[in-house]
This record gives C-alpha cells, structure tokens and sequence, in this order.
C-alpha cells in the first residue's frame, strides 16, 4: 500500500467532495454496507463514502471517507469498544479516526463537538455530520431507512 504524506493527506481532507451522479441510495439496513463514489470539483481526484453496519450490534455503525480507492481519511466509529492508539492512550466511542503519515488510519480522538453537535446514538444525524466533517458540500442522494 502506497502511504500518502501528511502534506498530501492534509490536502485531501481540506478539499470539498462531491456526489459523482445523482443516484439515489440507500442507507444499508442491518448486516450490510454500502460504498458510495464521490469526487473532487475538478474531477481528478476519487474519494469513497463507506457506511458498514455489517455487525451484531443493530446500533453499531462506522461511516468512512477514503481516497484514492483506499487510503482512509477518516473513519467514525459509533457505539464501538474503546480505541488503543499506537502511543497507549484509549479513546471512549464514539471516536474518529484521523490520517496520520506512517500510521494511516491507526489513529483516534474524540469526537470534535464542533461538527459533531448531535446525541451519538442518532446514527442518521451522525450521518450528515461526519459528511460535513468531512467536506461532502454535496452529498449523495440518500433514503434514510433506519
């Protein structure tokens, strides 16, 4: 797996993300997942939306903006177990894992209450937070069947 630097990450992440058509999808139901294309304005760079509820637990959920096919920028995890990140430190659920160059998703910290102003058990409002967080400025079209 090629690594993106920091500077190139950081450069991802800031960029605003766009849905590439406007297909109509819906939100995964129990035990399934969903990965959705999106794109940069200019069109030359690829991202991914993934949303996998594809666990035991009907309120779990991890919603994930990757680029390049498969380097993750991002990744929320709700009403997961705790996170150990490299340096010891545990970080409660929810939390958000972060691109960080030589450690790639390894990384996690709490939810930032800046873009995160909404009660972590609404999974459908996580949903449109997390695209916020991550500069989706026009989303996919969703059916938002929870």
């Amino acid at each position: 797996m090629a690594y993106l630097t920091q500077s190139e990450a950081d450069v991802l992440i800031a960029m605003d993300k766009y849905r590439v058509d406007n297909k109509f999808w819906n939100y995964p139901p129990h035990g399934s997942k969903v990965l959705i294309p999106l794109k940069s304005a200019d069109e030359q760079e690829r991202f991914f939306l993934d949303i996998n509820r594809r666990n035991r637990d009907e309120l779990k959920v991890t919603y994930q903006n990757r680029a390049r096919t498969s380097e993750i920028l991002f990744r929320l995890c709700i009403r997961d177990t705790p996170h150990r990140n490299p340096d010891g430190e545990e970080i409660e659920s929810p939390h958000i894992h972060i691109y960080r160059e030589g450690y790639g998703d390894k990384w996690a910290v709490p939810i930032p209450s800046a873009h995160f102003d909404t009660d972590p058990t609404d999974t459908g409002r996580m949903f449109y937070d997390f695209m916020r967080h991550c500069n989706i400025v026009q989303p996919p079209n969703m059916r938002m069947v929870l």
